[in-house]
């Protein structure tokens, strides 16, 4: 699932990164930092009902052709292909966030990478406000930007990331060796299509800053750092589509019809 050597050059173009002189720690670190910088995460396919893959020739289409972000399917699926295309030994790793609260249900609603160098790293730019760069796949605490995540593992023999204090999802799930594309392919179905999906009835939009990341749940917007989180709300449609373009970097020709159906969902939420 490597990139084209075309698509690769227009994927650093769109990150603004040269193809890096070696492959090791340092170099994966600024990509995984300038992938994070130049894309933004967001559900809104799912919270519309529009179509939806986890391939990564699709994420490329939407991302970087489209200047659109992902969610963990795309962003990673699409961080994991550049990589490849650079030479990095990559696994794609099925994961399940929230297992801990959802059992293992939630198998397959993550993708998550495994990259190898002197030793395997976790790579992860889907979860959306977790690690801004890569760490050593291993258990123990994390520290970055403030922020404290660990890598724990479960009573079950799998491991456990566990995400900030302030963070949208609590944890995933993952196996260093666990690859299920068709549980990642049938989760993908229920995520985008079923009522009781978290992203169908609620938007859900983040961009990282250097110190935090700002982020959009519905009509509240949020900005966060490891010391504060301060919120203010959207107002209509024009400050949805003026929030859109310019605090995410999203241009989204039918940004009326999002906000009419944040309305909708904040209109059934309350009945």
């Amino acid at each position: 699932m490597a990139l084209t050597p075309a698509q690769l050059d227009a994927y650093l173009a769109r990150i603004g990164m040269a193809r890096p002189a070696s492959l090791d720690v340092d170099s994966l670190s600024r990509l995984h930092r300038a992938h994070l910088m130049a894309f933004t995460w967001e559900a809104l396919d799912a919270f519309m009902g529009w179509p939806s893959s986890i391939a990564p020739a699709a994420a490329f289409a939407k991302m970087v052709e489209s200047k659109r972000g992902g969610w963990c399917y795309e962003m990673n699926g699409l961080f994991g292909a550049a990589l490849a295309a650079l030479g990095f030994r990559v696994t794609r790793l099925c994961g399940g966030v929230n297992r801990a609260i959802l059992g293992d249900v939630a198998i397959g609603n993550h993708l998550t990478l495994r990259v190898d160098l002197d030793r395997p790293y976790l790579a992860e730019v889907g979860l959306a406000d977790g690690i801004i760069e890569p760490v050593s796949l291993a258990v123990g605490p994390i520290r970055q930007r403030d922020f404290e995540f660990s890598i724990l593992p479960t009573d079950d023999g799998w491991l456990r990331f566990n995400n900030h204090a302030n963070g949208l999802a609590h944890s995933f799930d993952f196996r260093p060796d666990h690859s299920d594309e068709a549980a990642i392919e049938a989760t993908l179905g229920w995520l985008t299509q079923d009522p009781g999906s978290p992203f169908t009835n609620a938007l859900a939009i983040l961009r990282h800053t250097e110190d935090g990341y700002v982020a959009l749940k519905n009509d509240c917007l949020s900005s966060v750092t490891a010391g504060s989180v301060s919120e203010r709300r959207i107002m209509s449609a024009d400050h949805l589509a003026d929030t859109l373009h310019t605090i995410f970097d999203l241009d989204i020709p039918r940004s009326g019809q999002v906000w009419d159906r944040i309305q909708a969902v904040s209109h059934e939420a309350a009945s």
